[in-house]
């Protein structure tokens, strides 16, 4: 949570001292940094009629999740083609989910599976980005393009006009094992903003920025009503950065960081607030997580907090998930175990984030989508595990207003290839895009970026419309 360590007393308005000083924070950058502070205006999402009321969770199991023993168990086929961890029956004529989601399974109605998704890089780094980039990075070198995210901020605008929280925001795990940390950084990496530039870059709550710590403020009321001390560490932070070409994008969380708590909006992240049998619900600290080093998964947490930001305005939420790369190596469990680790606190995570929206009636306000590098070897290897695999890949969506209860495309009976008309990351950006703005709207808004809305000319994953 956002405080400040000290009370205030209030005037008849409810308006205390404090307020006006923290306002005066603001107007402090707003002296040093012009030039960000006209992006941050231009990035107001103010008249832009084009903007749909609804959100983005993008799930992103980072290593590649196993097509199979997520949403394809296939077990029509001969092992090894079909699921090591079976399947589970839903309702929705035709689809099953793997063995782990028995509790997913029962939201099968408001799920969209699609069987079809591929693309053709089987790096981790490189493939991570090329699909959180959806495709607009057709390498995954970051010579070009920015991720899905970014896109969404630069069109939507940097911030919610009311609230004041950031549109973008990357919910990270603290990770122990050395390879949980190697696929929390390139999921980091992949939510880059490209050449729009460091004020579309997440935020992550986890960090913030040098006056920040675990979202606490890093400098005293005392020292906030003493505004040539405020100026002066601003400027100790510029003298420190500039060098590094970096300013403007750090600055930038700074500021994000002290506007949400001239708005109160740092509220959202303090998960104290929430209904304590709604927050055991979610909690997910009974599962171990790990390789050569252990944790509790934190995953429930996260996606508790995706819910909560998107409900105080949020428009992109990326939450990071770590562990899905099962070789059955030095560094990676084998796909069975590892599937058992990992899959059960996303079958409680995802299921109590599916409830939680129902009851609250923002299940068509928020889209959420899980997919991760790319899919496993239809194949096992001889130590137990499966190997990367991007022909397929794992895709699935909630929500979102779109259509759901339902499998979009078909992979061949062994598993290994698209059998119909395969969807690229490409696709998955413009069903984004489509589902998040009205086109039609977007296109007759000068200021709006034409070459973003472009990206909406790829085809759509249509069978969600």
């Amino acid at each position: 949570m956002l405080t400040i360590h000290s009370a205030a007393t209030r005037d008849c308005s409810g308006l205390s001292r404090r307020h006006f000083v923290r306002a005066g924070v603001l107007g402090l950058g707003g002296v040093a940094l012009p030039q960000l502070l006209a992006a941050r205006a231009a990035g107001k999402a103010a008249g832009k009629e084009y903007v749909r009321d609804r959100s983005i969770v993008l799930l992103f199991l980072g290593g590649g999740a196993s097509h199979i023993e997520t949403f394809n168990p296939n077990l029509d086929a001969p092992a090894p083609f079909a699921s090591v961890t079976g399947e589970v029956k839903t309702s929705v004529p035709g689809l099953t989910l793997g063995g782990t989601f028995p509790q997913l399974a029962q939201h099968a109605k408001k799920l969209a599976v699609v069987r079809s998704f591929s693309h053709n890089n089987g790096n981790h780094p490189k493939a991570i980005i090329h699909v959180m980039s959806g495709g607009t990075d057709p390498t995954g070198d970051q010579k070009f393009g920015q991720s899905m995210g970014s896109v969404y901020t630069r069109l939507r605008g940097a911030n919610h006009e009311s609230s004041g929280l950031p549109t973008y925001c990357l919910l990270t795990s603290e990770e122990v094992d050395g390879q949980y940390r190697n696929e929390k950084s390139r999921i980091a990496a992949g939510s880059w903003p490209g050449e729009l530039g460091l004020a579309y870059a997440p935020f992550d709550p986890s960090g913030g920025g040098q006056l920040l710590k675990n979202l606490t403020l890093g400098v005293s009321a005392e020292r906030l009503d003493d505004r040539k001390s405020l100026l002066a560490k601003l400027d100790t932070v510029k003298r420190s950065i500039d060098a590094s070409g970096n300013l403007e994008g750090l600055d930038r969380f700074e500021r994000q960081a002290l506007e949400m708590i001239v708005r109160g909006a740092g509220e959202a992240f303090d998960i104290r607030r929430e209904d304590p049998k709604l927050v055991e619900r979610y909690n997910t600290n009974g599962f171990r997580v790990g390789k050569k080093e252990f944790q509790p998964s934190s995953l429930g947490r996260q996606m508790l907090l995706a819910r909560r930001l998107v409900e105080a305005g949020c428009g992109f939420v990326t939450v990071q998930n770590s562990g899905w790369d099962m070789h059955a190596d030095g560094n990676n469990p084998g796909i069975g175990p590892g599937m058992e680790m990992l899959g059960r606190p996303l079958d409680k995570a995802v299921s109590a984030f599916l409830e939680d929206l129902e009851n609250r009636g923002l299940t068509d306000k928020v889209l959420l989508v899980i997919t991760g590098d790319f899919g496993r070897t239809p194949t096992i290897n001889a130590r137990g595990g499966r190997d990367h695999y991007p022909k397929l890949c794992t895709l699935a969506f909630a929500g979102g207003g779109l259509a759901r209860g339902q499998i979009i495309g078909q992979s061949t009976a062994r598993n290994d290839a698209p059998a119909t008309a395969p969807y690229s990351p490409a696709n998955l950006l413009s069903t984004l895009l489509h589902a998040q703005f009205d086109l039609g709207l977007m296109r007759l808004d000068p200021a709006a970026p034409r070459e973003l809305a472009r990206l909406a000319e790829a085809p759509p994953i249509t069978e969600l419309f």
